[in-house]
């Protein structure tokens, strides 16, 4: 497997179209592409399919509170962070197929004189998508940004709920006897509250929710001074992965709990695997010797891909994060449509799968 760049994004070019017969003077030549060579006329490339892996982990950084010696001492809270702690964990994994051009399959089309030219529409990296039609072009999703999730109380939000007494503390073990006091006093007052019990108990259910979560808010960044804070961010790792060979288990990335997605090769992180296997695999090429004549007098138009069906799959050794089915043209074959199909007498419609080369629609 190799690693490759995602392309930039597909524009629609109108380009004119040439066709191949094999005699006529007045007829076009289908010829394989050498750069520099075409002067009149169209080049062009059928794809390979490959894959975008997007990696969804999510980053979990633990602060300890100021207070956190104290916890069990005044708020009988065992386990507590007493150091910060930086953890990853992969929530999902998602793929999806695009083509990138084959240059094994480039191919120019020289244009002669008083031939029929309809119109091509090519990607700007050469792929050939329609012909004589128009198509919707296929571009792959963006991938969501990275950002947090659940933010940290700062440290100006605690302290904004810590009266004089607190704040001018002569100790740290003092201070923290003082909040801890103040969360009693929250949670009595709370408590009083939904009984209906306190002397200033709103009527109004709108007003007593709004105290509730004015006393929730207050003791929850008191609380933080004991149990510490946690931020909770979604990180996204993109992967382009070009498949050229089946595999039962070959390794794609490594994941680390502490630093995230790393490279193959550091030991650090956990295996991903990756497996691709064709499920219909197309029969050997027919070396009949008549359809080989046939092929030979066929008035070639146009080459394409006949993709062939492959699973894939993304796993460790405990979960697998994908499985699906996906049409490949590397594993498949090339074949091509007759230029009779697009003569005088003809005005035939072809679009083609952008991923894969092979032949979405052909109409009249």
């Amino acid at each position: 497997m190799k690693h490759i760049i995602l392309p930039s994004a597909r524009q629609i070019l109108l380009l004119p179209f040439l066709l191949f017969p094999i005699f006529a003077m007045a007829q076009t030549q289908l010829e394989k592409f050498v750069p520099g060579s075409t002067v009149e006329g169209v080049s062009y490339y059928l794809p390979r399919t490959a894959l975008r892996i997007v990696v969804r982990a999510e980053k979990k950084v633990v602060l300890p509170g100021d207070f956190h010696m104290y916890a069990f001492k005044y708020m009988r809270m065992q386990d507590v962070p007493v150091r910060s702690t930086t953890t990853w964990t992969v929530k999902g994994i998602d793929m999806l197929p695009y083509g990138v051009p084959d240059s094994a399959k480039a191919y120019s089309i020289k244009l002669k004189d008083r031939t029929v030219a309809p119109l091509v529409t090519l990607s700007p990296d050469g792929l050939l998508l329609a012909v004589n039609a128009e198509t919707a072009q296929e571009t792959l999703p963006a991938v969501p940004e990275s950002g947090v999730l659940s933010k940290p109380i700062l440290s100006e939000q605690v302290r904004s709920y810590m009266n004089r007494e607190m704040l001018q503390a002569s100790s740290v073990a003092k201070m923290a006897e003082l909040v801890a006091r103040e969360i009693y006093d929250i949670r009595e007052s709370r408590d009083a509250l939904v009984r209906g019990e306190a002397d200033n108990t709103p009527k109004d259910g709108e007003q007593l929710r709004l105290m509730l979560d004015n006393l929730d808010a207050q003791q929850k960044a008191l609380m933080s001074l004991f149990v510490g804070t946690t931020e909770v961010s979604e990180e996204y790792y993109v992967l382009e992965v070009l498949p050229s060979d089946q595999t039962d288990k070959e390794l794609l990335f490594r994941f680390s709990r502490w630093t995230g997605l790393v490279d193959a090769d550091d030991m650090s992180g956990v295996p991903f695997y990756m497996s691709v296997k064709t499920m219909d695999p197309l029969p050997e090429p027919s070396e009949d010797a008549k359809v080989q004549e046939k092929k030979g007098k066929m008035l070639r138009a146009l080459y394409y891909n006949v993709p062939v069906r492959t699973e894939v799959k993304v796993f460790d050794a405990h979960r697998e994060y994908v499985s699906m089915e996906i049409p490949m043209a590397q594993f498949g074959c090339q074949e091509i449509l007759s230029g009779v199909l697009f003569d005088k007498m003809a005005s035939t419609k072809v679009t083609f799968h952008q991923s894969t080369g092979g032949i979405k629609q052909i109409s009249e």
